[in-house]
């Protein structure tokens, strides 16, 4: 079958490409919108009903890809020009692998069968410079496709070339034919697109592109694949036919200004060459190029990767790009007419559209990496205490998918190969905490804290609730939080999993809500908290580890999971702050290479620690809370960590009850400020062709820690040439954070109390 959308079925058969109004006089896809006739000299026809006179145009316009009618029999007799029918075998002709035929054998000598034709002579040999239509003085078959020979393929290549050929043409490359034909029957008439189907219309509901038209990864999946988010702004139209203009050029401000296209039309013009900010358009699902002067294709063509038709008949390329490769939901790519490469015509004809763009995709080489992610200084003062932290998704091997990810080279989506640059990655950053989140149970063990503890690193992890319901071999699929620490620097007092689902409906306040236990009890996100003491210094640190829900339709269960954890958080805080001073920091030894004599000795660090420093309440222990958050800025989540308050009237919240939450509000006591907060360099940390956003932070309390420093942003030039993460420079489709901080001596704390408003809105 093709592998295209466009299915040109007989009137009756099923849906076209465009919309048009049914009509008892006139083809259906020969009506304008308003439902009048075009000016074509095509009229309609019924198979079963007689006609001395029905041109092969006709004929094609029904069923062009079909190598027979739906109704054809190979034994039929035809008639042709009044005398008996004359039987032509496609089938045989494309089994001899495009033999070469000259011009006279193709068109005057037909292969003879039954019959010979008694006015052959009458055949007038015009050949139709695009998609081989014949003139006949009179009737002709009705369902007959054109010659299939090398001097009919219009690709411009070598007539040799087609001599390689070691199979029949496929249905796909028929399909391409006929709309190659349709693309030439079209040069002379202006808006041609606009004028036959009434693309320029008004839509009746929100433009594809928009979220409402994104497609969403299955629940089954549990991907943090989230739709684009922020404000819609109303579009009643989404496509702009520039055809037939005679064009030399287009304006880069056609794509700058335009992004929400979803059909462009810049066949049958003059162009040269497309301008790289075409790659703007992420919208587009049907490009038509055809009929201009082309000489490439820019690689930013691959940023369009919601492409479904790529039209390019008739101009003048020889080669694609690559990046033609990330198109993996592009169903035709109509390049008949242009002397292309042989193996990439040859797949096409051979195999379709789809098959080349995986070729294209699977050959892509790495390409320049990007340059390097700035380090920006925040405040450069003498510190006591320094440490640095890194929260990373890193995208788990069994949410990789093809379905999810189809843009991305099947071997680069791999985890064998991603999971080495994603080791390397954290080996770069060295920091000193590491918050790693969609992290499998198999990944862990198996594989990090394995490789890590070389780095001095030691682990914390915690998998997703559903763990405790699987067998072990399914279990280890399950991906969870994992926090690593260098166990030189500090030591692990304590830790502790949150588990969202189980503690909302032990609420005494929510247990009783039906939102509760349809909405929030099912998603099993945790997050882990851990209690570290510097081993030098004595200082103590919270550090939490989180993954929130990542489905944008569930934004009150975002919310209530962050309340739930923030809450949870200020109880740990304050038990923590209560918690014995450390008296056996010598339980771990180190060896010495420095000694005058060469020879390694194992020591205590007994003597160059310092005692356990005390908290009168858990506010005054410094705290960092990473992760993903699913949540962008302006959102309930983000306000309520910012703010340290949110009122249960909150327009997250929808009409949903969660108990004191809805009914008081939801607050916590800490005074928490984004790392990223005081500078414009990180705009995104989720890159992905539907969605690119920050939805991954680093919030620390401000009254117990000071930034000093933070990762930038990637190179926005690179971005403007890959659709998407992950990709042979990126393992996942998040960005790595990393931030540095000095610890406040214990002098500069002083203890906060968070502003909760109103006292009804405070809650514990």
């Amino acid at each position: 079958m093709a592998d295209g959308p466009y299915r040109y079925q007989q009137p009756g058969a099923g849906p076209y490409f465009y919309h048009s109004h049914p009509s008892n006089q006139h083809h259906q896809r020969h009506l304008a919108q308003s439902g009048s006739p075009t000016n074509s000299s095509r009229t309609p026809y019924a198979n079963e009903t007689p006609s001395p006179s029905r041109s092969p145009v006709s004929q094609a316009s029904h069923n062009p890809y079909g190598m027979f009618g739906q109704t054809h029999q190979q034994n039929q007799h035809l008639m042709m020009n009044g005398g008996s029918g004359h039987q032509r075998y496609m089938q045989a002709a494309m089994a001899n692998k495009f033999q070469q035929h000259n011009s006279q054998q193709q068109h005057g000598q037909p292969q003879q069968h039954h019959h010979q034709p008694q006015q052959q002579q009458s055949h007038v040999g015009t050949h139709q410079t695009l998609g081989h239509q014949h003139t006949f003085s009179s009737g002709t078959m009705s369902n007959v496709t054109p010659h299939f020979t090398p001097s009919h393929l219009h690709s411009g290549t070598p007539g040799n070339n087609q001599s390689t050929l070691s199979e029949a043409v496929s249905e796909h490359w028929q399909q391409q034919l006929h709309l190659a034909n349709e693309a030439r029957a079209a040069a002379s008439t202006p808006h041609h697109h606009c004028r036959k189907e009434g693309v320029s219309r008004v839509s009746k509901g929100p433009v594809e592109g928009s979220p409402e038209h994104s497609p969403r990864p299955g629940d089954e999946e549990e991907r943090n694949r989230a739709t684009t988010t922020g404000e819609i702004r109303r579009q009643d139209w989404d496509a702009m036919d520039l055809s037939g203009q005679g064009l030399r050029a287009l304006s880069p401000s056609l794509f700058c200004h335009y992004m929400f296209l979803g059909k462009l039309f810049i066949d049958n013009n003059r162009l040269t060459s497309l301008h790289p900010s075409l790659g703007q358009l992420r919208s587009l699902t049907h490009l038509d190029a055809s009929n201009n002067q082309l000489m490439e294709v820019p690689e930013e063509i691959g940023m369009l990767v919601n492409l479904t038709s790529l039209l390019l008949f008739h101009n003048k390329i020889t080669s694609l790009p690559n990046e033609i490769g990330y198109l993996f939901k592009l169903e035709m790519l109509g390049i008949e007419g242009n002397p292309l490469d042989e193996d990439l015509m040859e797949e096409i004809i051979r195999r379709g559209s789809r098959a080349l763009v995986t070729q294209l995709r699977e050959n892509t080489p790495a390409g320049p990496p990007p340059n390097e992610r700035d380090w920006h200084v925040l405040d450069d003062a003498e510190a006591a205490e320094t440490l640095s932290v890194l929260t990373y998704n890193i995208l788990c091997e069994r949410y990789a998918t093809p379905k999810l990810y189809g843009y991305t080279p099947s071997d680069i989506l791999a985890w064998d190969y991603r999971k080495n640059l994603i080791l390397n990655e954290i080996r770069e950053h060295n920091a000193d905490i590491v918050c790693l989140q969609e992290v499998d149970q198999e990944g862990y063990h198996e594989y990090f804290r394995r490789e890590l503890a070389y780095q001095d690193y030691r682990g914390v992890f915690s998998p997703k609730t559903r763990a405790k319901t699987m067998a072990d071999r399914e279990a280890k699929f399950v991906d969870g939080c994992a926090t690593f620490f260098k166990s030189s620097k500090y030591i692990c007092l304590d830790k502790h999993v949150i588990d969202f689902a189980n503690m909302a409906i032990n609420r005494p306040d929510m247990k009783g809500e039906h939102d509760t236990f349809n909405r929030v009890m099912p998603r099993d996100q945790i997050a882990v908290v851990t209690f570290f003491e510097n081993r030098a210094t004595g200082s103590r640190l919270i550090v939490v580890n989180v993954h929130i829900h990542w489905d944008p339709a569930y934004k009150d269960v975002k919310l209530v999971q962050v309340a739930i954890l923030m809450e949870q958080v200020s109880k740990l805080a304050d038990r923590w702050a209560k918690h014995p001073a450390c008296t056996e920091k010598t339980a771990f030894q180190y060896a010495d290479m420095d000694g005058d004599d060469g020879v390694s000795t194992t020591r205590g660090l007994q003597e160059v620690l310092a005692p356990s420093q005390e908290y009168s309440n858990g506010t005054q222990i410094p705290l960092l809370v990473c992760g993903d958050f699913n949540s962008s800025a302006g959102s309930g989540v983000y306000d309520l960590m910012a703010q340290g308050s949110v009122s249960g009237r909150h327009e997250d919240l929808g009409n949903y009850s969660y108990g004191n939450f809805t009914r008081d509000g939801m607050a916590h006591p800490f005074t928490l400020r984004s790392a990223y907060s005081g500078t414009d360099e990180l705009s995104i940390t989720n890159y992905t062709p539907d969605f690119s956003d920050v939805i991954d932070y680093i919030w620390y309390s401000s009254n117990g820690l000071q930034i000093r420093g933070v990762l930038g942003n990637v190179d926005m030039d690179y971005l403007s040439k890959v659709p998407g993460f992950p990709n042979h420079h990126f393992p996942s489709d998040h960005l790595p954070l990393r931030a540095e901080f000095s610890v406040k001596s214990r002098k500069e704390i002083k203890a906060v109390e968070a502003k909760f408003g109103p006292p009804k809105e405070r809650r514990g």
